[in-house]
């Protein structure tokens, strides 16, 4: 799956080109903290998928920990049939993060403010979510 068809299916804003002369320009922003990510492999979850739901994240309450049966990881309980206990996919999620460094320039290609972060592309091609307490704006 596209990563911007899944984007707009767990109701992410997808980030739109916008036309300057003849250029198109998308929003960029830059890493004012590095972000590193969780030492576990990602996790991409399908609609109708059965996971256990456990602890909800201190940090970022939108979150809570799933595992399936490929593995776990964090995951926005709007997207689940339950915050707790036994729960099935209600849209697909992918949990990949991006590695960032400071003052690194990321092109941003949807958002998910009700959780706090940005699903972003690096100038190397890798994408994944990002937290916006990490970026700031380029403009």
């Amino acid at each position: 799956m596209r990563a911007i068809s899944w984007l707009q299916a767990v109701g992410a804003t997808v980030a739109t080109e916008k036309v300057v002369g003849d250029d198109r320009v998308m929003r960029r922003v830059v890493v004012k903290v590095a972000h590193q990510i969780p030492d576990r492999p990602p996790l991409r979850l399908a609609v109708g998928e059965s996971v256990a739901v456990g602890e909800r994240d201190r940090e970022w309450p939108e979150f809570v920990l799933v595992t399936a049966s490929r593995g776990s990881g964090w995951v926005p309980a709007r997207h689940l049939s339950a915050s707790f206990g036994n729960a099935v996919v209600q849209t697909p999620y992918d949990t990949t993060e991006l590695p960032t460094q400071d003052r690194e320039v990321l092109e941003v290609l949807a958002d998910d403010l009700a959780s706090g972060w940005l699903w972003c592309r690096s100038s190397a091609g890798r994408e994944g979510w990002v937290p916006t307490k990490t970026l700031e704006d380029t403009s």
